[in-house]
This record gives C-alpha cells, structure tokens and sequence, in this order.
C-alpha cells in the first residue's frame, strides 16, 4: 500500500515551527515596518542635520572642510565622505581608535553644520533590531537567518496543507469555531505567500552563513557573481560601497613611483597586515591624511565627473600608502538620500597619487547573482519602486501579523473546546513526498538542513520507541 503520510508530519512541523519560531517574526516584521520608512522618518528628526545651514556663511573648498573637521574632531580620522545630491548636506564618516564612528554634516558651502553618532541613528538602531535584536551577537544573527528559513518552510507547508483540507471551500457552521480562523489564516497565507517568499529570499545578502557563502560563491565564479580584480585585498571601510562589489580586491596605487625605493619595504609590510585586518565586513580603518603625495579630493571629484560619475556618491579614503580612493555609487547604501537606481551603481578606484582611473565596474558588468541582490536588497527594504514597493511591502508585513494572529486564534480556540492541544502523531514513516520537500529545501538552506536532521533523528526515536511499545 502507497504511504501518504504527508499531511500528518507537515501539519506537526508547521505547528511546532510557528510556535517557536513566532517570537523572532513578530520582531522582524515590526523592525521591518519600522526600517522601511526610515527616509521618511530621518527627514523629519533630522531637520538640521540633513537640511541646515551653518551660521558661518564663508566658502571653503572639500579639502579645508577635511581639515576643519581634523581640527574640531581630534582623535578621529575621515573614512568616507558621501557628496550628497540637493537638497541633502554632504556628510563625513570619522572613527577613532575604540571604533567608535561619527557622521559630521556639511552645508553647501562646505562648512560644519553638525555631527552625531552614527551608530544611534534610526537607521542604525532599526537595522542592528532587525538582523540581532540590538545585541550584534552572532549566535542571534543565526537564529534569525534559521527563522528565515522555517519562514520558507512554513509558505510550502501552508499551501499544501490549504488545499489538502479544502479550506477555500469548506464553511464553518459557527462563526466562533476554529475553521473560521483556521480559513482566514490560509487565505492571507495565499495571498502573501509569493512576496513573502521574495522578501526572505531578498533578505538572504544580511544574513550570517548563507549570505557570506552567496558572496564568496560569487567571489569565486565571476561570471555568476562579479567582476574579478587580481589585486590587493579591499582595506577599507565598505558599508556605502554596493553589495556587489563590497568584498571585491581593489587596485593598489603605485606607491613606488612617489615614493623611490627607500619605501618599498614598508608597503609591503603594511599590504599583509592590512590584508588580514580588513576581510571583516564594514571594519573600521583608518585614514592618514598626511600621506606624502596624495592627491586632493578636488582633484579625485574632477576626475570622477570626467567618468560621468553624478551625485549622489561616496569616496572611501585609501587605508595605507598603496591603497586607492574608492569612488561609488550603490543601490543599497541604507543611509537616507545616497541610494540610487541599480542601473545607476557604480564603483570606481582611483589611484591616490596621480587621481587616474585604474578600475571602474559598473552594473552590467555583475553576475547574474550581483544583479540580483542588487535588484534585491532595495525590493526588500522598499525603495526599489518608489512609494508603491514601500506599500506592497507594509502590506505584505500587517497580513503576516493578522495571518500569525489569525493561526494563534484558531489554536486557542481549539484548546477552549477542548480539542487536543497538540496535534496528533500518526506512527506511520513519513511519505517520500514529505522527506523530498524536505531535503530540497534542506540543501538550498544549510541551517534548515541541520535542525531538519535533527527532527528526523527525534521522529526516528519516536516512531522506533512506539512501534517497540506495540509490539
């Protein structure tokens, strides 16, 4: 006889998965709400930062305002500087030594406006939320990365279990059973199913172990996922530079030709450790301003407009004596003001002596797995679009609230009439259909995999132990 034993494993799972799963979802979709509208919403808190003018209206030129800022902010040192398209002040990120970073605002006269804490912002505060709940701790970035992937598991295991029941058709005789619930549950489930799925596929760039192995993959296979550069290691702070070019080598300025041979010894050294120092994701190193020969950022803004390189664009300092200026524009920058269309990224490397182009990579010069974060990663926080993404967006979210509220709904009323609490286990081995699903989804995401594993030893022991009892 044929084992069908699908519908019984899939309605277990689906229920212990939203049970422990719904805390970190519900936090999600409310950080997500709250981090898709954080242009809206930094435009307002931050008048004067975005907006103001200083009360000293004399004209200085990007290079004095590097000093100025040197001069008002000692111990820091300038990383970036984001030239900012009208009517948003530019602005300057400084770190010191404890790793702390500041954001210090410009007007159009190049003149000091105002400064804050960069990591306190909205922006910041919503995004740390949504990816660790405000610990940045690694372990709760997996936990979220393992929610993610139940998520999936839960879109599959819902459709199939809709129309297994015949939900759609079914009529609840009592508008206060169960099965109304239980119906609107699945209806939104269908309806959001879909964008839902795209949104955690989307959302896959931030997350800890299958994010970092997406962008190695790609590091890897250039003609899936980016353009390769056979030079130094990236050696600078990278968070405005565009997710698909983020971890890319970067070129090395000619440190030789400046500098004689007297210097040689030290760029080497200095190329190593750098190496090492600098992998991290969005490490925070610092700039010498005071580098010998180094062009001006007059000359590297000139140079970057005779690349047709507009506002608004960032420009990463060089980390050491070979490292480069690094001229961008991104899609995905997550600061209010820089993002541009993903047609529109580009990232430029300018050697820091002569200012001449040594490398420019722009969009359609990605992989297909660099197109598509780059299309996905502003489709998830909701300015792909414009104002109508934002919507479909916050839509997608309140009905995965009312579908968890609606789920939670008909359990409890289940319990109230006393039903079981939890369902029933069948001791029959799971179909072929059950574990295929499973194992699929299963290899597309590792850490789904593992917990998966897991279980299947937990229901092996169960259905042994039961069958032992039987017997």
């Amino acid at each position: 006889m044929r084992n069908n034993n699908i519908f019984n494993p899939f309605r277990r799972l689906h229920f212990y998965a939203a049970f422990f799963i719904t805390p970190l979802l519900l936090t999600m979709t409310l950080s997500g709400i709250g981090f898709l509208f954080y242009p809206e919403v930094e435009n307002n808190i931050y008048k004067k930062e975005f907006f103001g003018q200083s009360e000293i209206k004399d004209t200085q030129n990007i290079d004095e305002a590097m000093q100025d800022i040197r001069d008002n902010f000692a111990g820091y040192a300038v990383t970036k500087i984001s030239m900012m398209d009208d009517p948003y002040n530019s602005r300057v990120t400084i770190s010191n030594d404890e790793g702390r970073t500041r954001t210090v605002f410009l007007d159009s006269n190049n003149q000091i406006v105002a400064s804050q804490d960069t990591k306190h912002t909205y922006a910041s505060f919503m995004r740390n939320f949504h990816s660790s709940l405000l610990t940045e701790s690694t372990f709760i970035r997996y936990l979220v990365e393992l929610t993610a992937c139940w998520a999936v598991f839960l879109i599959v295991s819902g459709i199939y279990m809709t129309f297994k029941k015949k939900l759609l058709v079914n009529r609840s005789k009592k508008g206060t059973n169960p099965l109304k619930f239980q119906k609107v549950h699945a209806i939104l489930g269908l309806v959001i199913a879909i964008p839902l799925l795209v949104l955690v596929v989307t959302g896959i760039p931030w997350s800890v172990f299958m994010g970092s192995h997406i962008s190695q993959f790609g590091a890897d296979h250039p003609d899936l996922g980016r353009t390769e550069l056979r030079y130094n290691p990236p050696q600078s702070n990278v968070d405005e530079i565009p997710w698909a070019t983020r971890n890319l080598s970067q070129p090395a300025s000619d440190h030789d030709d400046h500098h004689g041979s007297d210097s040689s010894d030290s760029s080497d050294s200095s190329d190593s450790s750098d190496s090492s120092d600098s992998s991290h994701h969005g490490s925070h190193t610092h700039t010498n301003l005071d580098i010998p020969g180094q062009q001006t950022l007059e000359v590297i803004m000139e140079e970057s407009q005779n690349e047709k390189i507009t506002r608004p664009f960032s420009i990463v300092y060089p980390s050491s004596e070979t490292g480069v200026f690094t001229v961008s524009k991104g899609s995905n920058t997550g600061v209010t003001g820089l993002d541009v269309s993903p047609y529109e990224e580009t990232t430029a490397y300018f050697d820091q002596y002569t200012g001449k182009l040594i490398a420019k990579i722009n969009f359609e010069d990605y992989g297909i797995i660099g197109k598509w974060f780059t299309w996905g990663i502003p489709l998830h926080e909701g300015h792909l679009f414009g104002i109508a993404n934002k919507l479909i967006n916050l839509f997608v979210c309140i009905a995965l609230l009312v579908a968890i509220a609606m789920g939670f709904a008909s359990w409890m009323k289940r319990v109230k009439n006393r039903h079981s609490y939890l369902p029933k286990r069948i001791n029959k081995p799971w179909s072929i259909g059950a574990v295929v699903t499973l194992l699929i989804l299963g290899v597309l995401m590792p850490l789904f995999g593992l917990s998966v594993l897991l279980i299947f030893i937990i229901e092996g022991i169960l259905y042994y132990s039961t069958k032992k009892k039987a017997t």
